[in-house]
């Protein structure tokens, strides 16, 4: 075990002077979260929500200790059987390296280095591993101290220095100051005070799904992007070039495609940033491009419709902050994409680095190639936040409450029925925009017992919300949000 922690400490370390990602635990990690079957990762996002990549690496810290400890039983007679484990378990650091899109030749040593330090370590180990008095003892204690020590040392440096690109202090830095200021939010365009979110989501309360086992960590004056493809004029810009554009705010929902029905990750901001129409304009989009495919800077690439960002009031942008601040960097800092009306698989990459305008049939993002929807239009949804499932309430009058959203299309109206009985129409917020979430509320006279409520919306095209169950993969959830609760007379 002192064996694994010191190759695995030694790797982190090389990889924190040549390549982060190139680390191998995180590289495995990463590796394993692309090759993930979907229903796995449906469970994880489920049960975990954002503390999936917690878990995961948790995981494989077990799986890792564990094979530590098999490699030592069996080389009770000889080294052999361990030498082995060690080249085996360096050899797919070495793939899972070669398997990240973002590595290079030279990102390699990160798990050479843990090869060859998991492999000396343990033979030099295991070689004092059986004293025969108390002094051999007492050197076989002191060298796998060592050894142990070494190990701790490697990774604190190698923490260290990958945090030495000071991001927080690039991000203190800005100042963002926008042409054009979204609305105010008006009075009335939530119900917080009877169960619905804030209309407005905080920044450390915005939902992150993602597939970044650590966060890309780039600084505002080393980013870059690169606009190329099927365009006229092929552009690479800077940080300081998009803040010299118009800013301007707008006020975006976003959703996950692995939001289940009734689920959590819905989020609305005030974000800040520069229109992507106008950019891809000034480029000039050549005939027959279809499709804008966008790189992260960890590798993960999205496609998002070209027709879609071009539409009129699509309100695409490129975005640099998020309520008033630059971006958070674990929402994409200093440049992600957002483009309201499609789940954020196919629209809202963050920590963006490429864009290539191309065509479907040329180029499959991450998720297509995992057989996921390649456009992938925000379905309409509502939601029940009140009450809770089983919770008990007070029978009688009850104001049950919640969201619903259509974006692009807007929500017409909300209607709401407990135990499969009338449909009553719900009371909506003020509406803000089109792109954003509407709450919802209405009053209910509750008799005693075990009570179910569910439910449904209708756009501003006429149509309805279907009942239909279908799951978030390929392209989103269907279906009727349900509650089971209790009516008491005494809560």
């Amino acid at each position: 075990m002192v064996s694994v922690a010191a190759a695995l400490a030694a790797g982190h370390l090389v990889a924190a002077l040549v390549n982060p990602l190139a680390s191998p635990f995180l590289a495995v990690g990463n590796t394993a979260i692309d090759l993930t079957p979907h229903p796995v990762k449906d469970f994880a996002v489920r049960t975990f929500g954002e503390n999936d990549k917690v878990v995961l690496l948790a995981g494989m810290a077990v799986v890792v200790a564990g094979l530590g400890v098999v490699a030592g039983l069996v080389s009770r007679r000889g080294p052999w059987p361990g030498t082995l484990i060690a080249l085996l378990l360096g050899l797919l650091g070495v793939g899972a390296v070669l398997a990240r899109p973002t590595t290079t030749p030279l990102a390699v040593l990160a798990p050479v280095t843990s090869l060859v330090v998991g492999v000396v370590a343990f033979r030099r180990l295991h070689s004092r591993a059986a004293p025969q008095d108390m002094a051999e003892r007492r050197r076989f204690l002191l060298s796998t101290a060592a050894v142990a020590a070494g190990a701790g040392l490697a990774v604190t440096a190698g923490q260290l220095l990958t945090a030495r690109v000071d991001v927080e202090s690039s991000r203190r830095g800005i100042r963002l100051r926008p042409q054009e200021n979204a609305p105010e939010i008006p009075f009335g365009a939530d119900f917080s005070r009877e169960g619905t979110p804030a209309f407005l989501t905080p920044n450390q309360d915005f939902y992150r799904v993602d597939t970044a086992l650590t966060v890309p960590r780039l600084r505002a004056e080393d980013w870059r992007l690169r606009v190329h493809g099927m365009v006229d004029n092929e552009m690479v810009l800077t940080y300081d070039d998009l803040l010299r554009r118009p800013l301007v705010e707008r006020t975006i929902t976003l959703v996950c495609v692995s939001n289940e029905v009734g689920g959590p990750y819905i989020s609305t901001s005030n974000f800040i940033g520069v229109s992507l129409p106008d950019l891809l304009r000034e480029a000039g989009v050549r005939p027959g491009a279809d499709q804008l495919a966008t790189r992260s800077a960890d590798g993960w690439t999205c496609g998002t419709p070209v027709a879609t960002i071009m539409a009129p009031g699509s309100n695409a942008m490129l975005a640099v902050g998020m309520n008033g601040e630059p971006l958070p960097v674990e929402h994409g800092f200093p440049v992600r994409m957002v483009v309201p009306g499609l789940y954020g698989f196919v629209s809202a990459t963050k920590w963006l680095v490429d864009a290539e305008l191309t065509t479907f049939g040329a180029f499959d993002p991450y998720w297509a190639q995992r057989g996921w929807g390649k456009k992938a239009p925000v379905k309409t949804m509502s939601r029940v936040d009140r009450p809770k499932p089983f919770e008990k309430v007070r029978a009688g009058r009850f104001v049950a409450a919640g969201v619903a959203w259509a974006q692009h299309t807007g929500i017409d109206r909300v209607e709401v029925r407990v135990d499969g009985g009338p449909w009553q129409q719900a009371t909506i917020s003020t509406e803000v925009n089109v792109d954003t979430w509407r709450m919802w509320r209405v009053e209910l006279d509750l008799a005693p017992g075990g009570r179910t409520i569910e439910c449904r919306a209708t756009d501003r095209t006429g149509h309805v919300q279907t009942n239909d169950r279908a799951n978030p993969i390929p392209d989103g959830a269907t279906g009727w949000h349900s509650i089971a609760f209790t009516a008491v007379t005494n809560p």
